[in-house]
């Protein structure tokens, strides 16, 4: 018993600490990428719904490419949507980049999202398309980093974001949902040849999408992100993850909002790959913690174990996002804590239900199906 105490201890701590150091790998070099004169062009194309805090920083960056040839298309379902005025001043200072707003919603699929895209993708000139949501802020080679990172087996290629300048706790909670758990993950199951789509960014040439069936196979799962990983594997491809996360401005949140969206998150996760959320549950310290109490109080390891696992766990996730450029103060670190207390009542609240809310609108599983 003991033996296998001690194994679940040192397993769980070494996959974390391995996924600690694949994520980390990837910031070993922070020389921006810069686009090479013959560049495809490329369409980019970001919807928007409602104003967020950093909307005219975020929305702005999409003219601020170092990239030779590209054009920005702007969706918004209604003339009356809050974000409407705000884009066309954007565009109105922004002569140098070929750029339009598109309004109009029409019904591909349950998903909102993708209905608002839908006349942006149809009114794209180029034959590589990435779809950027509105409220990640673009560094400037952020077009060049997508085209190099393109190569001969790939289908997609993405990135979840990078939460940044938190004002609150509670900001700096979901940037430690979003960055060493969420992000540390994903580029280590990248690292791996195991890529999954993040809807935050989506990087493909349009033929790969229309092989699969167009923008309204993304409404086949609960999020465009799931639909989009299985379209691409489907046709034996992979999605590539992007280098480094893009920032995404956080701001102040509140518990509420940063719960709700995290489940939302996870009930996407869930509805497209099941076997994989069931796992979720052994991501945090919880269980070698557990495993750890037993063996103190058994007499096979003395108390100082505990405080000594928890350093080298939170000492691993620090000594990433310092790496990374992520928020890394004593705040972050704790808020680290509380995510990871979060996470049990998290993983059982997702499988309480299956209904998620995108901006008002609810969205359920489109199908069921085998678990993949």
């Amino acid at each position: 018993m003991t033996l296998l105490l001690v194994c679940v201890v040192l397993g769980l701590l070494g996959i974390h600490l391995a996924t600690a150091a694949l994520a980390a790998w990837r910031y070993r070099d922070a020389t921006p990428v810069r686009a090479a004169p013959d560049s495809p062009f490329v369409s980019l194309v970001r919807p928007v719904c409602g104003l967020d805090a950093f909307d005219e920083e975020t929305l702005e960056s999409s003219f601020q490419q170092d990239y030779p040839r590209y054009e920005v298309i702007f969706c918004a379902a209604r003339e009356s949507d809050a974000a409407v005025p705000l884009v066309r001043r954007i565009i109105a200072r922004n002569p140098q980049v070929a750029s339009c707003l598109l309004i109009g919603d029409t019904a591909i699929s349950g998903n909102p999202k993708l209905n608002n895209l839908h006349k942006g993708y149809g009114a794209a000139r180029g034959g590589w398309l990435a779809m950027t949501d509105s409220n990640l802020l673009l560094p400037r080679d952020y077009l060049a980093t997508l085209v190099a990172r393109w190569d001969a087996r790939a289908g997609l290629v993405t990135s979840p974001p990078a939460g940044i300048r938190p004002g609150n706790f509670w900001g700096a909670l979901e940037c430690a949902f979003l960055n060493t758990s969420q992000g540390r993950w994903q580029l280590a199951a990248d690292a791996l040849g195991f890529g999954f789509a993040q809807g935050k960014t989506l990087f493909w040439k349009r033929d790969v999408l229309e092989r699969g069936g167009g923008l309204a196979a993304l409404g086949r799962n609960l999020a465009e992100d799931v639909a989009a990983t299985k379209l691409v594997r489907a046709q034996g491809c992979r999605v590539r993850l992007a280098p480094r996360l893009f920032p995404q401005p956080v701001g102040t949140r509140d518990a509420r909002s940063v719960w709700d969206r995290q489940l939302r998150w996870s009930r996407v996760r869930r509805d497209g790959f099941p076997l994989i959320f069931a796992a979720e549950i052994a991501q945090g310290p919880m269980l070698p913690l557990v495993a750890l109490v037993t063996l103190v109080l058994s007499g096979a390891l003395s108390g100082w174990a505990l405080p000594g696992l928890l350093a080298v766990w939170y000492g691993a996730e620090w000594a990433l996002a310092r790496l990374a450029g992520w928020p890394s103060r004593l705040r972050d670190v704790a808020a680290m804590g509380a995510r990871d207390l979060l996470l049990p009542a998290l993983w059982g609240a997702t499988w309480a239900g299956r209904t998620i809310t995108w901006r008002g609108t609810d969205m359920a599983p489109v199908r069921t199906g085998p678990a993949e």
